[in-house]
């Protein structure tokens, strides 16, 4: 998810509100007047690290304009104060990897990293940590949500029960014809139903290749029996519900109701997902 709700209607009504022109607005973020006019479109997204200085040229404050729902994350601390995540890798002297894999749940932040980058954002030591355990899925007290899936079995179920929203998940007979007709194997339902009992933990390269196409999820999710951090679930989810749009699941929607399309909290959600695939994307030249 996007650290915060951007809705570019509010930005919009805001900079009307202050008799601003777009041309002032991204003069103050640093963009053309061009991105603001696709950001107030909800055509594009800013970049988390501008929603402080977005507020501030538009005189709102930040959690009005921009709300957020729930405990703050490693990201959404960076982009309150106005960081990227190449600007934080310069806080503690190294590459943006660290910083990358706390914000996505996959490795904690070195000791070493802790104070400077609390002092960078603006907060205690103690909330930076807090911050990094809701990044790895854990509650700001420390009580743990469902374990993030681990073997071959695990990812199997996670991406069953999770994955398939609005739509029906493939049988156990389903996945194994799919990773047989990919990789040639003979894996029989029964294997699956194995697998995913926990009742055998090995499944061959192939396999797992095989699985990966069944799901129509990077090949790295099945790759190892490593743990699937958050940032992996957040890309299957966002994966998998854009690929039922494309499948005319979600559009088909509107045929079936009273003609006048897609409702605003439809269109909010497609948004909203793209938008979080946005954030995943190496910056532009531009900054936007």
């Amino acid at each position: 998810m996007p650290p915060r709700q951007f809705d570019g209607r509010r930005l919009r009504a805001a900079r009307r509100a202050k008799e601003l022109s777009q041309k002032d607005v991204g003069a103050a973020v640093g963009v053309k007047a061009p991105a603001v006019s696709r950001w107030e479109d909800n055509q594009e997204f800013p970049k988390g690290e501008k929603l402080p200085a977005l507020a501030k040229a538009v005189g709102e404050q930040l959690d009005d304009l921009f709300p957020n729902d729930g405990p703050a994350d490693l990201q959404l601390l960076r982009c309150d104060a106005g960081l990227s995540i190449t600007q934080a890798a310069e806080v503690i002297k190294a590459s943006r990897v660290p910083v990358s894999n706390a914000e996505g749940g996959r490795r904690r932040l070195n000791d070493a990293y802790v104070q400077p980058l609390a002092q960078a954002y603006g907060v205690t030591e103690d909330e930076l940590l807090a911050a990094q355990e809701v990044s790895f899925g854990l509650s700001p007290e420390g009580s743990t949500g469902p374990a993030a899936p681990r073997t071959v079995g695990e990812k199997i179920n996670y991406l069953v029960e999770h994955v398939y929203v609005g739509q029906e998940a493939p049988s156990d007979e389903e996945i194994a014809r799919l990773v047989n007709e990919h990789s040639g194997t003979a894996v029989t339902a029964d294997e699956i139903v194995a697998l995913r009992a926990g009742a055998t933990t090995e499944a061959s390269e192939a396999v797992r290749a095989g699985l990966a196409h069944a799901f129509q999820v990077p090949v790295r999710i099945f790759q190892d029996d490593s743990e699937l951090g958050l940032d992996d679930r957040r890309l299957l989810d966002s994966v998998v519900f854009l690929s039922s749009i494309s499948r005319g699941q979600i559009l088909g929607l509107a045929a079936r109701g009273n003609g006048e399309g897609l409702s605003f909290e439809m269109i909010a959600k497609i948004n909203e997902v793209v938008g979080e695939l946005r954030y995943k994307l190496p910056e532009a030249p531009d900054g936007t």
